[in-house]
């Protein structure tokens, strides 16, 4: 046997090299490498500093740079400029207050003065300002593989439009995401009175189909008991900012003499951030939600004389163990009649919204907690996403304008998009990014970030703001605007000149031109009339393709579909920032997992990491598994956004694509997932 004396120390093995475990540098690593003289070393070292010598002496081509002329008034070298402006997030405005370094974006707040944040901003408008200098941003137009400038795109299109127009556009369709800029919406009358057949479908993989008519305002800072039914209403809803601001403010203790905090009850299927800030949380599966708020409903004095027909088809009987925070719920709502907010996800389907309406008006809070939502501006001639895949499936769509968002990577995998999109005779997509659906079009056209053009947008309770850039456009690219512009006939006017004549003809006043700078210089319009169009729909009534079905409860696999807590639907994949991010329950970061319960993991015997297939309704994914702590036991769920096949450096090829396992008619949940 060795005598540990007789160990060398450049051996891990040595008592000394233990001893010393923390250093630096690996053991041996500070003694003479053995073979190399110090005349070798020396010869070495002399040749290497020669050489770094001559190439200092290289002479470097001229650089000129220019000095300001004439200073700009505003612009202080070192001195920041903050602009007001907006954003669109999940279909609505939201008001912004950007720093400015001499023409530089570097940082995005919320702006104090806007209703719908009142100084606060999300986590993806502190990302947006990292987008805008993305240098995996779509930087030229092109056609086929090859290169092509914005006037040879306008020539392109000018032929096509001239092959639709004789029989008034019916082969024109038009596809863009939520929308709520009006003067977006106004160009789209124009569009239709020179192409009336034309149609106009809205997508968005994250939409709110299942609320129909039944979405209304909340106001928080009234409520004193609140129960959220699967939903994350704190964070991913799109009125989130105000309703967080509100909530909050609610559970201050500023005086203490007769205060009380609101109670919060929440049940949902996954862990979110509305959740747990909830005072009791009861992890419930999503498919249960429905039978949880019909024994709700029965507490809170619903009958059949109100419409009140629980459903006795569902076969779901109430979990023992809910028994206690179900009568506690419902004493709590009774005694506060008038002061209480019932909310449901927009994961639910549209019988828990219909459900959830009741109570509220039941319990008096609608006027009072529960306001109605003001109507929103919509293109007319709207169709559904299923119809217009229908008729692209049918060869009857001919021009394609796809104005934003991903649909071939993100539409439900059961209408099988990308085969009728092939059928398309010309397939034209306008995006930021050059993505999967950018891929399989005939033309892409880089738009343009939000803060390099103009343009204006509505916030859920109708205030309206301008948005106005900050710097000119870093690469080739033109707007929306721009297009619909060019749709009508017209030769494109830039971006501003657009959205300022759309507001100038509608406010023919003296002194517009001092309401329109307070309006850019405070991020809200205040005084004037937005550009009218001829068509609004409440809120959530825009015509569903996806309304999400109802299920029984069963023993079996609940599979959920959740965008990812950072990189949303996936538009925010390449965001380096959002993917270093850790999630807020789970901890992961660049890359997603399916969550499954302590439970279910020792049932199947997974631990964290392990790869399963996931099959649902006849198709599968691979995905790693990751065990969270408060998640329904038999819900899987499945964060959206990863999976990237066609998309910048950070996200391609990261993590698993959900969206290749959901359909439209099982789009936030579906019962019937196995595990292998």
């Amino acid at each position: 046997m060795t005598r540990e004396s007789q160990i060398p120390i450049t051996d891990h093995g040595s008592p000394i090299t233990r001893a010393n475990s923390s250093d630096e540098f690996a053991p041996g690593a500070s003694e003479w490498p053995v073979g190399l003289s110090r005349r070798e070393f020396l010869r070495l070292s002399g040749a290497t500093l020669a050489l770094a010598g001559l190439g200092a002496c290289t002479k470097q081509p001229l650089e000129k740079i220019v000095p300001y002329v004439d200073q700009p008034e505003v612009v202080i070298p070192g001195k920041p400029l903050r602009f007001a402006t907006a954003t669109q997030h999940n279909g609505f405005g939201q008001g912004l207050l950007v720093t400015s370094y001499e023409g530089r974006p570097t940082k995005i707040e919320g702006n104090p003065t806007h209703p719908a944040s009142l100084g606060t901003t999300t986590v993806w408008a502190q990302a947006d300002v990292l987008d805008l200098y993305d240098p995996d941003r779509a930087q030229t137009v092109t056609t086929g593989g090859g290169i092509k400038t914005l006037d040879d795109f306008w020539n392109a299109l000018n032929v096509a439009l001239g092959s639709v127009k004789p029989g008034g556009g019916a082969t024109l369709r038009i596809l863009t995401e939520a929308i709520s800029s009006p003067t977006l919406s106004a160009q789209s009358t124009d569009v239709f009175q020179k192409f009336p057949a034309a149609r106009w479908c809205i997508w968005d993989p994250l939409n709110r189909d299942n609320l129909g008519a039944s979405e209304g305002l909340c106001d928080f800072s009234k409520a004193k008991v609140v129960v959220a039914l699967d939903s994350d209403f704190l964070y991913a809803h799109p009125c989130a900012l105000r309703y967080a601001r509100d909530f909050s403010n609610a559970r201050r203790i500023i005086d203490a003499s007769g205060a009380r905090m609101n109670r919060f009850y929440a049940a949902e299927p996954t862990p979110t951030i509305t959740g747990s800030n909830a005072d009791h949380r009861i992890a419930i599966a999503a498919r249960d939600i429905l039978p949880l708020a019909q024994a709700i409903a029965t507490r809170a004095g619903l009958t059949e004389v109100d419409g009140f027909k629980p459903s006795s088809s569902s076969g779901a009987k109430i979990n023992h163990a809910w028994q206690e925070w179900i009568e506690t719920v419902g004493a709590d709502l009774n005694a506060n009649r008038g002061g209480s907010i019932i909310i449901a996800g927009e994961t639910q389907p549209p019988e828990v919204h219909a459900l959830v309406s009741q109570i509220n008006t039941n319990l008096g809070n609608n006027g009072v907690t529960i306001l109605p939502a003001p109507p929103l501006a919509v293109p007319p001639n709207r169709i559904t996403f299923r119809e217009l895949v229908h008729e692209m499936h049918a060869g009857a769509v001919e021009l394609l304008m796809v104005l934003g968002g991903n649909p071939r990577y993100d539409a439900p995998a059961d209408l099988d998009f990308a085969t009728a999109f092939e059928k398309v005779k010309l397939r034209v997509h306008h995006s930021v990014y050059f993505n999967e659906t950018s891929r399989h079009s005939h033309w892409h056209i880089p738009a343009l970030h939000f803060l390099e053009s103009w343009s204006d947008t509505r916030a859920f309770d109708g205030s309206i703001s301008v948005v106005q850039p900050l710097n000119e456009p870093m690469y080739t690219g033109t707007s929306a605007h721009e297009i619909l512009e060019a749709l009508t006939g017209q030769s494109p006017r830039t971006s501003y000149e657009i959205v300022y004549t759309r507001w100038q003809t509608q406010n023919p006043l003296p002194d517009f031109e001092t309401k329109w700078r307070t309006t850019l210089s405070d991020g809200v319009v205040h005084g004037l009339t937005a550009p009218a169009t001829n068509s609004t729909q409440p809120i959530s009534s825009l015509g569903a393709s996806t309304v999400q079905r109802f299920n029984a409860s069963t023993s079996g696999l609940e599979v959920l579909f959740r965008p990812d807590v950072n990189v949303r639907d996936g538009r925010y994949a390449n965001n380096g920032w959002l993917q270093e991010l850790p999630r807020q329950f789970s901890k992961l970061v660049w890359d997603n997992a399916a969550l499954i319960s302590p439970q279910l993991a020792k049932r199947e015997e997974l631990e964290n990491g392990d790869v399963v297939d996931l099959t649902f309704r006849g198709r599968i994914v691979q995905a790693p598994v990751w065990i969270q702590p408060g998640q329904a036991e038999n819900s899987v769920t499945l964060p959206l956004g990863y999976g990237r096949e066609v998309a910048g450096r950070v996200a391609r090829d990261v993590g698993f694509n959900a969206y290749a396992l959901r359909s439209a008619d099982a789009f936030w949940f579906g019962d019937g997932l196995t595990i292998r």
